[in-house]
């Protein structure tokens, strides 16, 4: 694997692998935040973790924080402390709308995963069912889709984030609500994920797991959680995908 500029394929061992994943697959679950773009590369994901703090402290509650996760540089974070104190509370509805304009905010400086846009394009084209399943919001995934021309190629199938935190990955709730949706078994789906997170809710809702890994530090965590298989850029994915008869 190589820095955060560069893109790497698949050492050859994975090649098969990686072709029996995609040959199999007529459901493709992408993850958002990674495989498809880079959602805060322009919009720090640390200032909004921050602003969320700021906020939670004029409003009283910056205890509910802990040292560590009042400078966390994660929003899902404080996200995930607030509703740990008060699960599913109106606190907890204002907050993660907050982070969900946020996230809106930082659509328009997005930047797209190399080989991401022409492979969704590939994969609708050849006939595969598409969807996201993401712990961003919904809101926030459409509007980015739609900024690329790319929402058709999963619409109306995309799952994200609500209220009920407990049900983000690495719970399967949101592969489970693709795989009903689409009537689609769990072993003819594929998950494209860039976390552990990703790698756990495929492995529990039974759905093959490729990792996507931009750099040396992703790929070590996806592969210390036992994923079999990671690229560290799509390259490889799409020109296997063009190959197939």
């Amino acid at each position: 694997m190589t820095t955060d500029t560069t893109q790497t394929e698949p050492v050859t061992v994975e090649t098969g692998n990686l072709r029996e994943l995609i040959t199999n697959a007529r459901l493709v679950l992408f993850d958002f935040d990674g495989p498809i773009c880079r959602l805060f590369a322009g919009h720090s994901a640390e200032r909004v973790a921050s602003e969320l703090v700021a906020w939670l402290e004029r409003q009283g509650l910056r205890g509910l924080l802990t040292e560590e996760e009042q400078v966390h540089p994660d929003p899902m974070v404080v996200l995930y402390a607030v509703n740990r104190e008060h699960p599913r509370s109106d606190l907890v509805l204002e907050l993660e709308e907050r982070l969900t304009q946020q996230e809106r905010k930082a659509v328009p400086t997005a930047m797209p995963t190399a080989y991401a846009d022409p492979l969704i394009r590939t994969w609708s084209a050849v006939g595969g069912r598409l969807a996201v399943t993401s712990n961003n919001s919904p809101r926030t995934v459409f509007d980015y889709l739609s900024s690329r021309g790319l929402a058709s190629c999963f619409a109306p199938h995309v799952y994200g984030r609500t209220s009920e935190l407990d049900l983000l990955k690495p719970n399967p709730h949101c592969l489970r609500q693709a795989l009903n949706a689409v009537g689609s078994a769990p072993s003819a789906a594929l998950m494209i994920g860039d976390a552990p997170t990703d790698l756990q809710a495929a492995e529990s809702a039974g759905v093959p797991f490729l990792g996507y890994a931009r750099n040396e530090y992703k790929y070590k965590l996806l592969r210390d959680a036992g994923a079999r298989t990671v690229v560290g850029s799509l390259l490889p994915v799409l020109r296997l995908l063009r190959d197939q008869p």
